[in-house]
């Protein structure tokens, strides 16, 4: 049995939707947990989106706060389900996006991958709304991909946050 988590957060900022899968033989959403973003969390982030002062600094504490709070979300699903992070192959992460242009060639996402492995003890992949725009993409939607692979109609109810754990294992 291969075990994925995907985790999104969206541009409403309202929280954190962490799903579990299983990809074998087909993908199945097995478990979800949703974790309400804090208030001075949403306000850092949105924050964000603009220039500021001092905004590499507040981005990099926004993104640790952000990963503690999957981190957080993470331990929860997974001690609801009975599972150990030994049980899980990887996380798909997309992190929260802050500056979108990809007419301008960028995007960018605050999630820091390696301090989300070293809190969960798990594989994490991430950035791939980067990855489809170096590759000339919109670098959105990630959706229609894993919807294609999906086989009913309750695998679409965290489709964003599964499309990234989808993603590592194709």
């Amino acid at each position: 049995m291969a075990l994925y988590l995907g985790v999104m957060s969206g541009t409403s900022l309202d929280g954190l939707d962490i799903a579990l899968i299983e990809n074998e033989p087909r993908v199945s959403l097995l478990a979800s947990h949703y974790i309400p973003m804090p208030e001075t969390l949403r306000l850092a982030m949105l924050g964000l989106c603009a220039s500021g002062p001092d905004e590499i600094a507040r981005a990099a504490l926004a993104e640790a706060e952000w990963v503690r709070l999957a981190a957080q979300g993470i331990r929860h699903l997974l001690d609801a389900e009975g599972l150990s992070p030994e049980d899980i192959r990887a996380i798909g992460s997309h992190g929260q996006t802050i500056r979108h242009e990809p007419a301008r060639g960028f995007t960018v996402q605050i999630g820091n991958p390696a301090l989300l492995v070293e809190l969960t003890g798990i594989c994490v992949v991430g950035d791939f709304r980067r990855r489809d725009v170096a590759a000339g993409g919109q670098g959105a939607p990630l959706v229609p991909p894993f919807m294609m692979r999906c086989s009913t109609p309750r695998a679409s109810v965290l489709q964003c946050s599964m499309s990234a754990a989808s993603a590592i294992s194709a």
